[in-house]
């Protein structure tokens, strides 16, 4: 019974439930990024270089087509145009992660920056002011 009593107090931990929706969030973010890019940005880039950014590649073996018109072997290429679009993607969701962690921890600093109130002497330290202060008027 210790056991689960121990793992719910884990699982209940803020990091974790931070986590978890950390977790989900970015998930979400992603799908905003990939829709951003593959909606608005891809577009752009395909009507500038004249082909869609998915069909960027490098043959290094053209297929192998019959005489009927069936593929004997398929192509072989490196297709980089998908590796840039994902590597764009990956820049626009880290930048903006980037800009909401450096929000998060200025709203921390200005948490912490703020001016607490001095702590309570405690008895010894009140006994010892009035000590002091009957000798000085002595």
């Amino acid at each position: 019974m210790g056991f689960i009593k121990e793992f719910k107090e884990f699982a209940m931990k803020g990091n974790l439930v931070d986590l978890a929706v950390g977790f989900v969030m970015g998930a979400a973010f992603k799908e905003v990024a990939n829709s951003f890019i593959q909606g608005m940005v891809m577009p752009v880039v395909s009507l500038i270089q004249g082909k869609n950014m998915g069909q960027w590649k490098m043959i290094l073996k053209k297929a192998q087509i019959d005489a009927e018109g069936n593929e004997v072997a398929a192509e072989v290429a490196i297709k980089y145009g998908d590796f840039i679009g994902v590597t764009l993607e990956f820049i626009i969701v880290a930048f903006f992660m980037f800009l909401v962690i450096k929000a998060i921890n200025k709203m921390k600093r200005k948490k912490e920056e703020a001016p607490s109130a001095p702590p309570e002497p405690t008895k010894e330290e009140v006994l010892l002011t009035e000590i002091r202060d009957l000798l000085k008027s002595k």
